[in-house]
């Protein structure tokens, strides 16, 4: 529970700051400026379609706690917007947002699970191709920044690229594929 709070919490400071990360996150925070859904309700409801391809490739344990974190972390999005007042230069949002969404992903891929969206496919392809999770995110990044030119101005737009390199540059460097994904890897490199 501890890493959703700390994925959470640099959330919150990037939504503070007016900044995004990757992923379903990210595309709820550019979803915010469009709707008046909370980020909370738009992450629950942008992660559904994801459950099936989880369920289908990554069987029914990961989608369970996938499904349980995605729901938590939308709840503790909803509880730190009430009651966490934050005032964060937006350089130091972006940096600080993108080390605490990368190393809560890290727990959570250790613990098999993900926040749901890209991640579920970052995971399945490290498990189904072997292609290192950290790739898939800065895929994901690059095509969130590239979808928020519309909605920010140049310096959100700078500082949520330092989220988005802290995040993958987290996770490139900290995330070992656990040991239940270690044999296939092994297995697939020797083929």
């Amino acid at each position: 529970m501890s890493y959703l709070f700390v994925c959470s919490l640099g959330i919150h400071i990037l939504n503070s700051a007016g900044l995004l990360i990757s992923g379903t996150a990210g595309v709820s925070m550019i979803l915010l400026r469009l709707t008046d859904l909370s980020f909370g309700t738009l992450f629950f409801l942008l992660n559904i379609p994801f459950y099936i391809l989880a369920w289908c490739t990554l069987g029914r344990d990961f989608t369970i706690r996938t499904f349980v974190s995605v729901s938590l972390l939308s709840a503790l999005s909803e509880l730190m917007k009430h009651y966490v007042v934050l005032s964060i230069h937006p350089g130091l949002s972006g940096a600080l947002g993108g080390l605490l969404v990368g190393f809560g992903l890290i727990i959570l891929f250790r613990h098999n699970a993900s926040l749901g969206g890209l991640n579920i496919l970052a995971v399945y392809l490290e498990r189904r191709f072997s292609i290192h999770a950290s790739k898939t995110t800065l895929f994901a990044d690059i095509s969130v920044l590239i979808a928020a030119v519309i909605f920010l101005d140049l310096s959100q737009l700078g500082y949520s690229l330092v989220a988005f390199l802290l995040l993958s540059s987290v996770v490139g460097r900290y995330h070992r594929p656990p040991k239940w994904a270690q044999s296939s890897l092994v297995d697939a490199k020797a083929n």
